[in-house]
């Protein structure tokens, strides 16, 4: 196990700045996702820690040693890609075995190892197939093993679910977290998927262009969201966004115009926003009621979707082109092209500033 520090990490390739001086700290045993939309920089800046892509600038600490100029054999880590990556001729125990031999340790040693961790895994009965006869998730397993057999420091996963179907990515996700706690391993994980992120990690580091946009637990990205970025990728379904303008502040809190709704009293400080700014509110589908329609507060259901132990019902925005969403408990009453009014649980609506910031609520409720 190892502790991993990113000070001021950057990576330019050509013109394009893809990692923009990022600061970061993973704990020793820590499990920490790193998400993101397509091309945030989740999997280079994996890769600069495995030692695969070169730093343009900034120092990569492994524990207490700089690791910047040192090869990836050298830097006691393991990696398991999104392709199983597996070799077709190989047995199981022959491709977990591969690294090892490469890497000269005794028959020995290689048994051992194989079997030890073939035992963590549950690959023994499959030690003598060839990867074509396995399916996905016990392929993925393998490729797994392949890469704790060499007993790594620290665990590298780049999106290794994206290829199985639904069923098996649930199943692979309880895998890996029994196998964190099993093995107590710092492991870095990269995913573009915000269900694997809250699920998995003790840490998540949310990342957007060319920048970290905010790091904290599963529930302080949901709960407390720095950013709108954060709040809208944090969640499923998303946070609904609606447009407001703000009308006053004072020591208890401010008042906000939301688009449709009309005036909200809302906790939040928006002391340092000029008079009549734009702002946007955000409220979880869970925290936003429907009632029946009153003046202008009136929205229109164009989609009801039951799950069986709950109801997602979307509603015309009138501002914007993103559905709203209002999720409750089964059986609902509301039906589709049923005209309802919103109302919003104001002790649990986000506000965000004209630059997609959050607005803090007063120090007392943030420690509630």
């Amino acid at each position: 196990m190892a502790s991993v520090t990113l000070e001021k990490i950057n990576k330019v390739f050509g013109r394009d700045h893809i990692i923009d001086d990022v600061d970061l700290e993973i704990g020793d045993g820590e499990f920490v996702v790193f998400v993101g939309p397509s091309g945030c920089g989740k999997s280079t800046l994996l890769r600069l820690i495995a030692g695969l892509e070169s730093i343009t600038d900034g120092d990569l600490r492994i524990d207490d040693t700089v690791v910047n100029d040192l090869p990836p054999r050298e830097r006691g880590v393991g990696m398991v890609f999104q392709s199983y990556a597996l070799y077709p001729h190989m047995s199981v125990y022959e491709n977990m075995a591969f690294g090892l031999k490469l890497a000269k340790k005794t028959k020995e040693t290689i048994d051992d190892r194989v079997m030890a961790t073939a035992r963590i895994l549950q690959l023994e009965e499959l030690l003598h197939r060839k990867p074509k006869a396995l399916s996905g998730g016990q392929r993925q397993r393998v490729a797994m093993g392949r890469a704790m057999a060499r007993e790594p420091r620290i665990l590298l996963f780049d999106e290794p679910l994206s290829n199985l179907d639904a069923s098996l990515r649930v199943q692979m996700r309880n895998e890996i977290a029994r196998l964190h706690y099993r093995l107590g391993s710092t492991m870095i994980y990269v995913t573009h998927d915000q269900v694997e992120a809250m699920t998995l990690a003790d840490k998540i580091v949310v990342l957007n262009g060319d920048h970290v946009e905010q790091v904290g637990s599963p529930q302080e990205l949901y709960q407390r969201p720095a950013t709108k970025f954060v709040a809208g990728f944090i969640g499923s379904p998303t946070m609904n966004f609606i447009p407001a303008q703000l009308l006053a502040n004072d020591d208890n809190g401010c008042r906000v115009l939301a688009a449709g709704v009309g005036e909200l009293a809302l906790p939040q400080d928006a002391r340092a926003q000029p008079q009549s700014a734009p702002l946007s509110i955000g409220v979880r589908p869970e925290h936003l009621r429907l009632a029946e329609p009153s003046g202008d507060n009136r929205f229109e259901i164009v989609n009801v979707e039951y799950l069986g132990n709950e109801v997602y019902v979307y509603l015309d925005p009138k501002a914007g082109d993103t559905l709203l969403i209002h999720r409750s408990e089964a059986p609902s009453q509301w039906k589709l092209g049923q005209h309802v009014a919103l109302v919003p649980d104001t002790q649990h609506v986000h506000l965000f500033d004209e630059g997609g910031a959050a607005l803090d609520l007063p120090a007392q409720r943030q420690a509630a």
